[in-house]
């Protein structure tokens, strides 16, 4: 995806993979390279602050009980309501979706006048949402569904049968596959993760034409 403002220019490349597979410390990487990266994840909270209209319309179309007391989102509690619902899910996504996106290409704009060649869009739905081909070359982080599981577990602290059920109910990691352009296996330690994410930073730069240097290790 390429973002103009005035004659600058920004090439914003996808970052997605499926629950506990190493795609926030990949993006992690890439922050730490000074490469700008745009976390969907954090950008829904942000177009979700208390006051926002997205919560008011939140509140509206699934209950106040979805607004805590200082008037965020009751994020977890929705997650929740909406799982394994597709109707619940597309009428939140019709709240949140397009706000994202507006915020989403604001961003965008503001790293293009600053003069930045590129930066990295990271979002857990990146495939399911139609966006693969918006966001070229695309990279997919990938783990085994065990080690998925067990990473989610601990993390979560969820029981592994609730963790297998949310990964199941995600595009599977496969299809993801299927659409990269840029495939990241994580089946090893932390530095090997960073040090692949160095290597598929140095492999973006080569197809977008932007030096490498820019971005130092």
């Amino acid at each position: 995806m390429r973002s103009v403002n005035s004659l600058r220019t920004v090439h914003v490349f996808g970052l997605t993979g499926g629950m506990a597979s190493g795609k926030s410390a990949v993006a992690a990487r890439f922050r730490e390279r000074r490469v700008p990266v745009l976390d969907a994840d954090a950008i829904s909270r942000d177009v979700a602050l208390p006051g926002s209209e997205a919560v008011a319309l939140v509140a509206k179309e699934f209950g106040p009980e979805f607004v805590a007391a200082d008037g965020s989102l009751e994020r977890k509690k929705l997650s929740a309501y909406v799982f394994g619902d597709a109707a619940k899910v597309r009428r939140l996504n019709a709240i949140m979706h397009p706000r994202i996106s507006m915020e989403s290409a604001r961003r965008t704009a503001e790293l293009a006048s600053r003069g930045e060649p590129l930066a990295c869009y990271e979002a857990a739905l990146l495939v399911e949402n139609g966006l693969a081909d918006a966001f070229r070359p695309l990279v997919v982080v990938a783990a085994p569904l065990d080690v998925q599981i067990a990473r989610a577990a601990k993390r979560d602290s969820l029981d592994d049968a609730l963790v297998r059920a949310r990964i199941t109910a995600q595009l599977p990691l496969e299809k993801k596959i299927a659409v990269a352009d840029i495939v990241v296996q994580n089946t090893g330690t932390l530095d090997e993760l960073r040090a692949r994410a160095d290597e598929v930073l140095a492999d973006v730069c080569r197809r977008i034409g932007v030096d490498p240097s820019r971005y130092p290790v």
